[in-house]
């Protein structure tokens, strides 16, 4: 069994900055070794990646968090992070992390194992 624990979520201004964490568990599961992202769904709206990082530290973004939004990992500690810089309204949505063990991916189908997400609520 794998889980993935989100926390760092909240209320912030326009422009603020967070920080969000994943910490992941589970006897087989090897955290080093697994591909992770980041995606947040928005009411109303389809999950949508932003960003995900290999087991060697490679990245991949979504254009319009490229720059502000910066994925990490600690697989010293199972845990992986997402950045959040210049926040706007329209990044208020639950934010999610994801595992998967084959190569990295954008489409939310192909993640083996989801967290129970956490809120990001930007105001004006």
């Amino acid at each position: 069994q794998v889980q993935l624990v989100e926390s760092g979520g909240g209320l912030v201004q326009a422009g603020g900055s967070l920080r969000l964490s994943c910490a992941a568990s589970g006897r087989t599961f090897s955290f080093s070794m697994s591909k992770m992202g980041w995606f947040r769904q928005a009411p109303g709206k389809e999950r949508e990646f932003l960003a995900a990082i290999r087991s060697g530290g490679t990245t991949s973004y979504k254009d319009s968090v490229r720059g502000r939004f910066t994925i990490s990992r600690d697989n010293a500690k199972s845990t992986v992070y997402l950045q959040m810089n210049n926040l706007k309204p329209e990044d208020t949505a639950v934010y999610y992390c994801a595992a998967r063990f084959l190569g990295v991916s954008t489409t939310a189908s192909d993640y083996d194992y989801w967290g129970q997400g956490t809120q990001v609520t930007v105001s004006s």
